[in-house]
């Protein structure tokens, strides 16, 4: 009886589950275009064009990015989520998030900063932000806003 389905004919069905059981370690990026549910170890970048589920005993050190992720598991790397990320109790994460819509059941722990943009945005962390001051335009010879505008 063979375990593998020799039929090199068969295409990509969106309504099966992919899963990564406890115990199994993948050192490497994962890419999926289906749903699917990591219980085990992902030693690379995890990229899901559909539903991540990290369950409890799931240990990620890599990026992670998907189109909706529940986290109760750890994670080790920025997290860019386009639509819902909910971090539940029991998740550790240690990086930079970056999602639609987001809820952090209370008891997770989460290390990093948190960015918030409309569906469909794409967001990059690495890129530098200004660190330079506001200048007041305007203003002259140590004038305060308050006596310019007369207030």
């Amino acid at each position: 009886m063979a375990i593998f389905n020799s039929n090199k004919n068969t295409t990509f069905n969106p309504q099966e589950i992919n899963i990564l059981n406890a115990g199994t370690t993948i050192q490497g990026d994962l890419n999926s275009e289906g749903d699917i549910r990591i219980d085990g170890t992902v030693k690379g970048n995890v990229t899901v064009k559909a539903k991540l589920v990290l369950g409890p005993s799931s240990q990620i050190t890599g990026n992670v990015s998907a189109l909706n992720c529940d986290i109760f598991g750890v994670v080790n790397g920025n997290i860019q989520i386009t639509e819902l990320l909910a971090i539940k109790a029991s998740a550790q994460i240690s990086g930079d998030i970056s999602c639609s819509k987001l809820i952090i059941e209370s008891g997770a722990s989460f290390n990093g900063k948190s960015e918030m943009k409309p569906a469909g945005y794409s967001s990059e962390f690495s890129k530098p932000k200004s660190t330079k001051p506001v200048e007041e335009k305007g203003l002259q010879n140590g004038e305060k806003a308050s006596e310019k505008t007369g207030a």
